[in-house]
């Protein structure tokens, strides 16, 4: 097995891991916008701001304060901005809407983010992994136009993150190991965090509900929300980990598994079931994740 080969499984390992444990941020986001009365925008700063606290210690106990002298500092914080402004959008959503259905949509963002790779990195990306990606895009139409029909341009915030949230992965490829995972997270931590308190401070002087600034009400909030930045730090620097060992193209689709577990939590905690015709495009979706997971092992078993 060649090395690239064997960085490429792992990057799948780690991508396929971190899949599964970031729907947990978002089942924890609408829980307190349902139970805690919280604001989206209020849950998201406490998002990026307890990362920091979470990600910040081990840093400088592992390198010192010579961990902030980042190569490239600001390509760090505009990732932290970008993800500031996809997390804010993605947390609106899931107040109004089922967890499954704001997935389901998100994920024409594998399509945005390999159709990046290939203009700008020159990763090479053939017809059937087009193909792949294309129908996956059409099982997401498929959950959009029902969503659409109830809860309008609501269900149209997960288009707008996806886009967000590909450029925030496609400059993860692209500063490549310039800085550590961990100085990249902490960096983008402090970005999104300096993003989200100008938001609150805009939003809630607007006097917009989606950006009311509150503490948390409980402890069992204020637990969630501990929870909830250890989660972002630490999911997202594997995340930064298997964009370093294989090509951006390959991994994108793989965030179609974060349907799985998300579809889960929000039955279990929300009692949120997808409609049949939402089941289907949730299996086209993950069918044409795993069809591009088979292909990429047919290739280097020749």
């Amino acid at each position: 097995m060649s090395e690239s080969h064997q960085n490429s499984l792992q990057g799948m390992a780690i991508m396929s891991g971190a899949m599964f444990i970031l729907p947990t941020m978002d089942a924890i986001a609408k829980y307190m916008a349902t139970f805690e009365a919280m604001s989206p925008g209020q849950v998201t700063f406490y998002r990026f701001f307890f990362q920091i606290a979470c990600t910040l210690p081990i840093l400088v106990a592992l390198f010192g304060f010579k961990a902030f002298s980042a190569k490239r500092p600001w390509m760090n914080i505009l990732r932290g901005v970008l993800h500031g402004a996809a997390s804010l959008l993605f947390f609106v959503a899931v107040k109004y809407m089922p967890l499954a259905d704001v997935f389901a949509i998100y994920f024409v963002e594998p399509f945005m983010l390999t159709a990046m790779s290939a203009v700008f990195l020159g990763e090479k990306v053939g017809w059937r992994r087009w193909m792949a990606i294309a129908v996956g895009f059409g099982g997401a139409m498929i959950v959009i136009q029902p969503s659409y029909e109830i809860f309008g341009l609501t269900a149209l915030l997960p288009v707008a993150c996806a886009f967000l949230f590909s450029l925030y992965l496609f400059l993860n490829r692209a500063i490549g190991e310039a800085d550590s995972p961990l100085t990249m997270q902490t960096m983008a931590g402090i970005g999104g965090t300096i993003f989200m308190a100008a938001a609150l401070l805009v939003g809630s002087g607007a006097g917009n509900e989606d950006f009311a600034i509150s503490l948390p009400a409980s402890g069992l909030g204020l637990a969630l929300l501990l929870a909830l930045g250890s989660i972002s730090g630490y999911a997202h620097m594997l995340v930064v980990r298997a964009f370093r060992l294989a090509p951006l193209s390959l991994l994108a689709p793989f965030q179609y598994f974060e349907i799985i577990s998300a579809t889960v939590l929000g039955y279990a905690l929300f009692n949120d079931f997808p409609s049949f015709s939402k089941w289907i495009g949730i299996f086209i979706i993950v069918a044409s994740g795993l069809f591009i997971i088979w292909r990429e092992r047919q290739q280097h078993n020749r």
